[in-house]
């Protein structure tokens, strides 16, 4: 169930007055199915959600594209004029280098990066992130990068829940609970719900459920009797918390002065000011 200013919300109708596109139209026909209530107390707050999603799956798509490999930890590199690589396998952003060009950098010259699924998924999340809030506060909220499994700042405010509806642009995991214990990179695999039955899996690829689960047991150990499944949680952003640094919405500081008589105040959204 949808609901936006405490009223239930009509699908077709949203994608209609808001030009959602494929992605987003699916998001919100899934939430106004589903049992589970999605409440937004004000459309704003949606739209960015629906935004914010729509970047996931682009950035998830653009990752695939980019040429970066599947390797374990031990094995990972990175371009060294952005990252430097810890001891164990993960990627520290470089002194000197903003975080929007570290991100930036891993979709231009994926070649030379190689990294696990977990990983991959964390990029995809500040890689989205970037395309949706303003690129100062990216700067700001993101200042210290590190790239390792599931290490990721604060702000990105990541919760994983238990559902069953899935959504475009959440991350899913795929377990193996039989997976051959001499390969533990394939005890499962985290994807990103691209949307229309497929799914983005670092290593795996872009599959359908059923082939990603395929893969997974191609990964067992011999006798293996359990197969690989989808496990019914998903992982989010905070997309409410993301929201006041929207990069379509104005930047709104106030600031109060001492002044001799009294005190004024004064205002700024974007490059406009305002005292009184």
């Amino acid at each position: 169930m949808l609901i936006i200013s405490g009223r239930r919300a009509d699908p077709d109708a949203l994608a209609m007055e808001w030009g959602l596109n494929e992605v987003q139209r699916e998001v919100v026909e899934r939430m106004a199915e589903s049992r589970e209530e999605f409440s937004y107390p004000q459309p704003e707050l949606l739209q960015f959600e629906l935004k914010m999603r729509d970047h996931l799956v682009r950035s998830a798509r653009a990752l695939y594209a980019s040429g970066i490999a599947f390797s374990t930890y031990e094995r990972s590199r990175a371009n060294p004029a952005y990252w430097d690589r810890t001891e164990l396998g993960g990627f520290r952003l470089r002194q000197g280098i903003l975080p929007s060009q570290g991100i930036i950098n891993i979709f231009q010259e994926g070649r030379k990066y190689a990294t696990e699924c977990a990983t991959a998924m964390v990029i995809i999340l500040y890689h989205a992130v970037l395309q949706s809030i303003r690129r100062e506060d990216f700067e700001r909220l993101f200042a210290d990068i590190l790239l390792y499994d599931w290490r990721y700042d604060q702000d990105l405010d990541l919760r994983t829940i238990p559902t069953t509806t899935f959504l475009p642009g959440d991350i899913l995991y795929f377990a193996n609970p039989d997976h051959n214990p001499d390969k533990p990179q394939w005890q499962g695999e985290n994807a990103v719900d691209l949307g229309r039955g497929l799914y983005y899996g670092h290593g795996a690829g872009i599959r359908d459920a059923e082939s990603m689960i395929e893969f997974l047991n191609e990964q067992r150990r011999v006798g293996a009797t359990r197969s690989a499944y989808l496990v019914p949680q998903a992982t989010r952003p905070g997309f409410a918390y993301l929201f006041p640094y929207d990069n379509r919405r104005p930047q709104v500081r106030f600031e109060q002065r001492a002044a001799d008589m009294g005190s004024r105040i004064t205002a700024q959204i974007g490059s406009l000011f305002w005292e009184w």
